[in-house]
């Protein structure tokens, strides 16, 4: 049982401490009064040394001016026929001695001071007391005069008593201010704390800042701007899974009938025809879907990873090679007339998606005998960077169209090619993370789409 109930003291003191020091409120309060308590001892030792130090002046005076009124040519009779002192008051002691050594008075104290005498100022321990002790000698006498030096501590200490007893009465009053000043102090922070505790998980709307304190604010801030971000994000995802679904439904419907068509088929030819059928739209979903995943991983977390050093001249002859079966496919021209030994600071493998959308999206929207060019164009002015140019041949974009082609899902009104409306969605993400401006312009020399990626400067 002691042992249990000593663990568990332990753990308890444990858990005080480990909240005080986390508690900023806790934390100040006890820093604070005990900065009260600390000054208050500081002054009452300051005040009783100043006292002490004050009461040794004056007595060292007052026994001086006593030992020289008592100095005088005419001798003293003896102490048991002379003067008396009080023999309850042991605040001085007076002994007088003739030239030979011969005690001529003595006043009535308990204290027994030793026959000799020092000139001048001395401090005589006697029976644990200690005397202290003023001298004088003329020429027919010798003026001792002695005081215990506790009297002198009991008046130092009463003096300290009275300067520091309105300090000790004002303590707990400074405690009480200080706590209500510190809780008051602190009383916005527990708002917002007590705000966010009580919000819903889909609550993101910004935190009252009003009234909180300049070391505070900035953390709040930086948490309401947190909770747009994520706000942001959030409304992005919804109208990503809303649109992802609506998209979604058409090609899954057509898979359907297709898939009844094969089921109804009556000969070998119909069959053949509505397998063929259902094999594209399994394509078409299929690449619907993919690119579905893509734009999702480039929007979210493609951003956490790290940035490297990418040559996009390599990269552009690589995507060249990966396309250039597709190219042969449709008869199309597919050049890389001028690639730039150039290098920028980004994520290889999404350098390389932005790429194939955009050679891939000009090979689809190209008549079939046209070229599709891309060029990786070395800066030769000061203060900018390199540049990525796809044109083509195609029947282009118009200028009132350029700027609804980023959106997700969007097709250009009267375009014979297939496709999701994601390929420039991607592009526009992957770009944006980059750092990089999307041109969108017609080609001088082509006469189609002329798309340029400028990446800021090296």
């Amino acid at each position: 049982m002691k042992v249990s109930v000593s663990s568990m003291s332990q753990s308890v003191t444990k858990t005080v401490t480990r909240s005080v020091s986390h508690s900023l409120r806790a934390r100040l309060l006890w820093f604070l009064l005990a900065a009260i308590v600390l000054a208050a001892m500081a002054q009452a030792l300051i005040a009783y040394r100043s006292a002490r130090s004050d009461a040794d002046e004056i007595f060292d005076y007052h026994m001086q001016q006593m030992a020289l009124s008592l100095r005088s040519g005419a001798p003293l009779a003896n102490h048991a026929n002379g003067p008396a002192a009080d023999p309850g008051n042991d605040d001085m002691v007076v002994q007088v001695w003739t030239p030979d050594g011969v005690q001529v008075f003595r006043s009535l104290s308990r204290a027994e001071l030793p026959q000799r005498a020092v000139l001048g100022f001395s401090n005589v321990r006697v029976r644990g007391a200690t005397y202290r002790i003023f001298s004088v000698q003329t020429s027919n006498q010798t003026v001792q005069i002695a005081q215990d030096m506790a009297v002198r501590q009991r008046m130092a200490g009463a003096l300290a008593l009275r300067t520091v007893a309105p300090i000790a009465l004002m303590a707990p009053l400074l405690m009480l201010v200080v706590w209500w000043v510190v809780s008051g102090s602190l009383a916005p922070v527990s708002r917002v704390r007590k705000q966010v505790a009580a919000r819903q998980a889909d609550d993101l709307s910004p935190v009252s800042e009003n009234d909180l304190p300049d070391e505070v604010k900035p953390l709040v801030h930086e948490l309401n701007l947190l909770f747009g971000r994520v706000r942001t994000a959030f409304e992005a995802q919804q109208h990503f899974v809303a649109d992802a679904a609506h998209e979604l439904r058409s090609p899954l419907a057509a898979l359907k009938l297709q898939a009844l068509s094969l089921d109804r088929a009556e000969d070998a030819a119909a069959r053949a025809v509505a397998v063929g059928r259902l094999t594209a739209g399994i394509e078409r979903a299929t690449r619907l879907v993919e690119q579905l995943l893509v734009l999702a991983r480039q929007e979210s977390g493609g951003a956490e990873q790290k940035f490297d050093n990418v040559n996009l001249a390599d990269l552009a002859k690589r995507t060249m090679g990966d396309l250039a079966g597709a190219a042969q496919a449709r008869e199309i021209d597919l050049g890389l007339p001028r690639a730039d030994e150039v290098s920028v600071a980004g994520q290889g493998d999404a350098l390389l998606i932005l790429l194939r959308n955009l050679i891939d999206n000009a090979i689809k929207y190209t008549p079939p005998g046209g070229t599709v060019d891309l060029e990786v164009i070395r800066p030769s002015e000061p203060g900018r960077g390199p540049v990525l140019c796809v044109e083509d041949s195609g029947p282009g974009i118009s200028p009132e169209e350029r700027e609804r082609v980023f959106s997700r899902f969007y097709r250009v009104p009267g375009s014979s090619a297939g496709g999701s409306g994601l390929g420039l969605a991607i592009i526009k993400a992957i770009a944006e993370r980059h750092g990089a401006a999307l041109v969108l312009g017609q080609s001088e020399r082509l006469g189609g789409l002329q798309v340029k990626v400028e990446f800021p400067k090296v």
